[in-house]
């Protein structure tokens, strides 16, 4: 996939990790850049078009207004910071309707025009851990990673590239009130079109997601230590 004199669209382009990517994509020479949101986005070069990724209808008008998109890059998404078991049950279910519904449904929409072009997932670490005051984004973001593998396999007929971008936590204005170390937003655009580029279909873009992934293979205690007790 050349992002040079491509089409591209970004979900939740808004603000943050969105509009880092559309600033990189045009930076790259993509030749169009769709910022969608719900509201109006206002960036230098690209186009504005309304997209709520929780609508079917809002979907459908986009994937009309937009039949040239050939790089479609999955990066609206929402936390509510909810535990499962305590926590509000319509909370989680916006979590699972925006982080997972959202971008199949985005990918059903656009699949068509998509033959030999490209597909990326923003994911998560929280996609192979969790930890508690996550417990709902982790699950909608699990659930994402599974279906990227699966659209993948969908789509390899019609030669698309569907690539998840794992990170974990990132300056972004979803993390903004959490004291620890993130990551620059533009390192991870960066690494996530160059994997795009380069063909990847999964791209880590820090040390965290990479010793996430590794303790899928361990036990649970490794992952959660609290499990041993004492």
């Amino acid at each position: 996939m050349q992002i040079a004199g491509s089409t591209a669209l970004v979900t939740g382009a808004g603000r943050g990790l969105g509009a880092h990517f559309v600033r990189a994509l045009l930076d790259r020479g993509a030749a169009k850049v769709y910022a969608t949101s719900r509201r109006p986005v206002d960036l230098e070069g690209a186009v504005s078009l309304p997209l709520d990724v929780t609508d079917p209808g809002s979907v459908a008008a986009a994937a009309a207004a937009a039949p040239d998109v050939d790089l479609l890059i999955n990066n609206a998404g929402i936390a509510s910071f909810t535990d499962l078991v305590t926590g509000d049950l319509d909370a989680i279910r916006r979590e699972m309707e925006t982080n997972f519904f959202g971008p199949l449904r985005v990918i059903r929409a656009f699949a068509p025009g998509l033959k030999n072009g490209a597909i990326l997932n923003v994911l998560s670490a929280l996609s192979w851990a969790t930890y508690p005051g996550s417990a709902g984004y982790a699950a909608s973001k699990s659930a994402a990673w599974s279906m990227t593998n699966s659209v993948r396999l969908e789509l390899l007929a019609q030669h698309t590239l569907v690539s998840g971008l794992v990170m974990a936590s990132t300056d972004t204005d979803m993390m903004a009130s959490f004291d620890i170390p993130k990551n620059d937003p533009a390192d991870v655009v960066r690494a996530a079109l160059d994997g795009v580029e380069a063909g990847e279909i999964e791209i880590i873009a820090d040390a965290d997601s990479a010793t996430a992934k590794a303790g899928l293979s361990a036990h649970p205690t490794v992952l959660y230590p609290a499990l041993l007790g004492g």
